[in-house]
């Protein structure tokens, strides 16, 4: 090899070292560093907001939906256990106190009309007495109204009504409770809770049950906890309400230098950044960083709005809500702050960490060139 060959070849190897070096910031890592999250912000050119978290933005980001019924749902007085409605079926029985009546049969005492149905309109048809209005009605009223009808054609006449099995006041139940199925609304289940009773219970963890309501175009949701400890959710039941049980389906993504790395379930109602940690593991003790806890969240343009003091923010709104668990009360910030359905909590490294991931990947760039320099000599 002659000496200019030497040199090309020794300069050559000293480039792709070089290279390298100037690689060293695109060594593996968990995710962005606290200086790369703060330039995403509209600050500096992005488009989040990044906010230092204290007792300010915990109030105001702190606010969670809640479940409820509204006021229709809760101000519906409870159904008459004998209240007919359409579907009903009713027995009826006529007595005419003459030798030839309108409906009894001569040489016998009455006449009995089973299975009656009550229309679809509420309206059952009984002869002579003409359409009746029976939904609405209970046995006794729907007795005196056909008592008048008949007692201008038959004198002093008898009637008796009585509700069969039938599928008019009917609700039904599915999801995660003990029996599916259709029931009858009946005296003890004429609540919803007592109604979950009557079909086995829910299946899931109480903490975590959810029960949705369909009653038309409405729709009321609830946690089922709450028909115990607020009387008002246990709702008085309809005919043709439609009953769900399921468990909570919300969940947040940790990130970062944290024991594990996953999606993550609720367990209860609420849960604070310090719980969201402590799920996944916590800190990695040889990674974390305390002072870069993120949580990323996409925020109402009227909580964004009151968090930044922007008055004038329209639509969602991206912002990074920022940790520091070295300050004086920062673990007091972080077990306030409350986590909602698709945060993401990502745990940044140690600058230590990057710091020595870097000087490892430069001593090995440095070696390697060493050899391919003695390797050419």
């Amino acid at each position: 090899m002659t000496p200019l060959t030497h040199r090309l070849a020794r300069g050559a190897a000293l480039a792709a070292a070089l290279a390298l070096v100037a690689g060293c910031g695109l060594t593996p890592r968990s995710g962005p560093n606290k200086r790369e999250i703060f330039a995403g912000s509209v600050l500096r050119e992005g488009d989040a907001f990044v906010v230092a978290v204290d007792d300010r933005v915990n109030r105001i980001a702190g606010v969670t939906p809640a479940l409820g019924f509204a006021a229709a749902f809760e101000s519906a007085g409870l159904l008459g256990s004998d209240t007919i409605q359409p579907g009903d079926v009713l027995g009826l029985t006529i007595w005419e106190n003459v030798d030839d009546g309108l409906l009894v049969p001569t040489g016998q005492n009455a006449t009995v009309l089973e299975e009656v149905q009550v229309d679809g309109s509420g309206f059952i048809f009984v002869p002579y007495a003409g359409r009746i209005r029976a939904a609405g009605n209970t046995p006794e009223a729907i007795r005196r109204i056909i008592s008048e009808k008949l007692e201008a054609q038959t004198p002093d006449p008898q009637v008796q009504v009585r509700r069969l099995a039938g599928d008019g006041s009917t609700v039904s139940v599915v999801g995660d409770v003990g029996a599916q199925g259709v029931y009858p609304i009946e005296r003890p289940t004429r609540t919803l809770s007592a109604m979950l009773a009557s079909a086995g219970g829910v299946t899931v963890r109480p903490e975590v049950a959810q029960v949705t309501v369909t009653r038309g175009s409405t729709t009321g949701e609830v946690w089922f906890q709450d028909l115990y400890e607020h009387p008002r959710a246990d709702i008085a039941l309809r005919a043709g309400d439609r009953i769900l049980v399921e468990a909570d389906t919300r969940d947040f993504t940790a990130l970062g230098a944290t024991g594990t790395q996953d999606l993550v379930p609720f367990e209860g109602r609420n849960i604070s950044a310090i719980e969201a940690i402590a799920r996944v593991g916590g800190l990695n003790p040889t990674l974390a960083d305390p002072t870069g806890v993120f949580v990323f969240r996409n925020e109402p343009a009227v909580i964004a709005s009151q968090i930044t003091g922007i008055p004038d923010l329209v639509g969602t709104q991206r912002v990074v809500y920022v940790l520091d668990l070295t300050k004086p009360n920062g673990m007091f910030m972080a077990r306030d702050f409350a986590i909602r359905d698709d945060d993401t909590v990502y745990v940044t490294e140690a600058p230590i960490v990057e710091f020595g991931r870097v000087i490892g990947g430069l001593t090995g760039t440095l070696t390697s060139s060493r050899e391919a320099v003695s390797a050419v000599n």
